[in-house]
């Protein structure tokens, strides 16, 4: 017995230089966002999901575009403490997980699963949190549960975007 749901088609998917961005929603509220391998583009399947790629491109050509979506509430309270920090960071500047967990009196630890849970990426710019030091991957921490590997390389290229070296 298959005891993992098989992932619902994506209501819409947006290219980014080498990677994608799989968005979920219903009509009212987007559900999450997902980093993806490079694909095909899938054309917007609901009102909400034409407007999250209108505004995730908006992002790509600016990344000072202010995000207006309606997210549908997720996450407990901790880490949706954590998300607002995080979405008040403005583009082209990053904090540490020392600096998110101060602010909120917690641990960087803590902080860093709460970033790495976020369900809405580039609108909740979880990117832009990364380490105290240049010790562990550069400074950058990890991405999405990740240490290495694909995520990383995007968590790479959305930091040079917005501080316009790409």
């Amino acid at each position: 017995m298959n005891k993992h749901p098989a992932p619902q088609p994506w209501q819409a998917v947006v290219a980014a230089p080498g990677f994608c961005l799989g968005i979920h929603c219903t009509e009212d509220e987007i559900t999450d966002i997902h980093f993806i391998e490079a694909q095909a583009e899938v054309a917007a399947l609901l009102p909400l999901a034409k407007e999250a790629v209108r505004q995730l491109r908006a992002w790509l050509k600016n990344p000072a575009h202010d995000f207006t979506l309606p997210l549908a509430p997720a996450g407990t309270h901790f880490r949706r403490r954590v998300w607002q920090q995080i979405a008040a960071i403005p583009p082209g500047e990053t904090r540490s997980y020392g600096d998110i967990a101060k602010a909120i009196g917690s641990a960087p630890r803590a902080v860093g699963g709460a970033c790495g849970a976020n369900p809405y990426p580039v609108v909740v710019p979880c990117h832009r949190v990364v380490a105290a030091s240049n010790g562990f991957n550069g400074g950058l921490g990890g991405f999405a549960h990740q240490r290495g590997g694909f995520l990383l390389e995007v968590k790479r290229w959305l930091l040079d975007h917005e501080q316009g070296q790409r």
